[in-house]
């Protein structure tokens, strides 16, 4: 992928800079800081470089330095992988912010593959060098934190036990005909039945509330068989040709390749098909632990918040806490709906770990209330705890606690929070994740949070008082 760490100037570049090019000052900012920090380049060279066995010879590919760029202007834009692409190829000052110069810019499926090498463990680590420069600078002190769970969703369409049967049925009848297709031979048994479970998927979803209570059994029986006799067909086939290879190199890969996708979605289609005779032929409860809500991302969790407008998401739940200054200091992605009174302890952990202190005020909404936490803050060294107590009733002190200007006004503070939350959705494509897996997912939240940091970092840096702070 990267053997080098930057790139040759050549004499256009030199010529540029001699002409004076200049960033707008908050890309500027960003790239100074950037600059001054070699070990963020370094954690990303350390995923390039992974895997490969002479990472110092080959063609070179994009610099380490110009991944991480590329991907803070991406999160910071908001763009797609082709829209990156053409904005830095038509313009010299993203060009200068990037590194690449004059020289040619590589595709967009480039950029797909050198940010699909990198891991959600080398931008958490990216994040937290970032965070810790922040305070090396005076920037920020953690004194005071806030903390919200939002929910990111993913790239799904809203499921029900006919959809995902159909899904089942059209991606195992496609497997099968391209594996027929390079096998050369015929599929004993297959029948590509995708129209008849997507009449029967149709009128499912056709059916009124009075209808579905006499008529939706048969239809689900008769979309439950389609399934099954389509997944027997597709493991009676991977049985069958185990060992039989394809005319050449490139068909061997392929026929490979085919397995072990049919393989994984007929594992999948048999969660689907139990899921789907258990609650709807045997009336039985399933738990949303053990349920699947899309078989090309299993990994969706369903989300129930208590709201209004959504009272049902799916995606995953997001633990964001930030600081005064708006630099978000800690993210998580959580598995299921945990409730969030259990990560007020975590989150005074990591506060320490990273400034090595409590804050002298603690904000969060009523979620995280529970007496256990409001001890566990007191005995941190937490100065003002700002959570509000949720149901049952106050007792006298509790009340005129709430009503103290300290408590109101770090209420207010934790306000903030929510903002900081729509920004990252509408400025930063936080809202919805439209990567494939688990592991892109949290890379998305990283990327995000790293553009949100550094754009923060960046504003402070480039105000006047800061200018007039480093002159001096």
């Amino acid at each position: 992928m990267s053997r080098a760490a930057t790139s040759q100037l050549s004499f256009a570049d030199w010529e540029l800079m001699r002409q004076g090019l200049e960033l707008e000052p908050m890309l500027q900012a960003i790239s100074d800081l950037l600059d001054d920090h070699e070990g963020l380049v370094a954690k990303i060279r350390g995923d390039l470089r992974r895997g490969l066995k002479n990472p110092d010879t080959g063609r070179n590919g994009l610099a380490p330095q110009e991944v991480l760029r590329s991907l803070v202007l991406m999160r910071v834009k908001n763009w797609d992988y082709r829209e990156l692409r053409e904005r830095i190829a038509d313009g010299y000052t993203l060009r200068q912010f990037t590194k690449f110069g004059c020289r040619p810019v590589p595709k967009h499926n480039a950029f797909h593959r050198a940010f699909t090498r990198l891991t959600p463990a080398t931008l958490q680590a990216v994040n937290q060098l970032v965070v810790k420069a922040a305070v090396d600078l005076g920037l920020e002190d953690g004194s005071k934190l806030r903390v919200d769970t939002t929910v990111v969703q993913t790239d799904i369409h809203y499921p029900t036990d006919g959809t995902l049967l159909w899904d089942a049925v059209r991606v195992l009848s496609r497997s099968l005909g391209r594996f027929g297709e390079l096998l050369e031979r015929r599929i004993d048994g297959f029948r590509n039945r995708t129209r008849a479970a997507r009449r029967r998927m149709q009128a499912l979803q056709r059916m009124s509330a009075t209808q579905r209570l006499r008529q939706q059994t048969a239809k689900y029986r008769e979309l439950i068989a389609i399934a099954e006799q389509l997944v027997a067909c597709a493991r009676a086939a991977l049985a069958k040709f185990r060992n039989t290879h394809g005319k050449d190199l490139h068909s061997d890969l392929a026929i490979a390749a085919l397995r072990d996708e049919i393989g994984h979605y007929c594992g999948l289609a048999d969660r689907v098909v139990d899921q789907a005779r258990r609650r709807v032929l045997e009336g039985e409860q399933v738990p949303n632990a053990e349920k699947i809500y899309s078989i090309f991302e299993p990994h969706t969790d369903l989300i129930k918040r208590g709201k209004v407008q959504t009272p049902v998401e799916f995606g995953h739940k997001v633990l964001l806490a930030e600081s005064a200054r708006g630099l978000i200091t800690q993210y998580q992605v959580l598995g299921g709906n945990p409730p969030d009174e259990q990560h007020v302890g975590r989150s005074l952990e990591r506060h320490k770990k990273t400034f090595g202190r409590a804050p002298g005020l603690y904000g969060a909404d009523r979620g995280f209330y529970s007496e256990r936490n409001l001890t566990l803050c007191q005995r941190s060294g937490v100065e003002v705890v700002c959570i509000p107590q949720s149901g049952g009733k106050k007792v006298p002190e509790r009340e005129a606690y709430e009503k103290t200007p300290a408590f109101k006004q770090g209420q207010r503070f934790r306000a903030g929070i929510e903002g900081r939350i729509s920004v990252l959705f509408r400025g930063r494509g936080m809202k919805r994740c439209l990567a494939e897996g688990i592991e892109r997912f949290e890379m998305l939240i990283g990327a995000a949070v790293l553009a949100n940091n550094l754009m923060n970092i960046a504003s402070w840096l480039s105000s006047p008082a800061a200018r007039r702070r480093r002159a001096a």
